[in-house]
């Protein structure tokens, strides 16, 4: 009898209505300097299809993406490059849309090979970092790195 490898990958996502335009949202999601006032401790890129973006943790996490899709206000798409295992075949996009007074963040990053406890990690990480992102935006509360897990 054969056995049947797992095609099916996994997905996480996240909604996060944050009190501000659309165009400020996408700039604290793909401006390298923003960046770094909410998830990696540095970052380096450009917001523009096919650019490449470094995100810094701590040592060994160096990882890079390549911006799948970048369209100012609406949506910012990355693919990873250069990670670990787990995180290599994903990819996470924010895509922004304006409702009423606040912009609507739906946050997703797909393609998990596995439902582990990588993945439920990084989904509790996920959401708490978006978090971060919301009150850097619509306050400027910056959580110091070392506070961000």
């Amino acid at each position: 009898m054969a056995v049947q490898k797992n095609t099916q990958s996994h997905s996480i996502q996240h909604d996060v209505f944050i009190k501000a335009e659309p165009l400020a949202v996408y700039k604290a999601v793909s401006n390298p300097s923003d960046l770094e006032n909410w998830w990696p401790l540095r970052c380096s890129g450009e917001a523009r299809k096919g650019a490449e973006y470094n995100f810094f943790f701590e040592e060994p996490y160096d990882w890079y993406a390549q911006v799948m899709n970048a369209d100012p206000g609406k949506h910012f798409h990355l693919s990873m490059t250069k990670s670990d295992p787990d995180w290599d075949p994903t990819s996470f996009g924010f895509d922004l849309t304006l409702e009423n007074d606040q912009t609507r963040l739906q946050f997703w990053h797909r393609d998990w090979p596995e439902a582990n406890g990588h993945f439920r990690h990084s989904s509790y990480c996920w959401a708490i970092l978006l978090r971060g992102l919301k009150d850097y935006v619509e306050s400027g509360k910056i959580i110091p790195f070392a506070e961000r897990s």
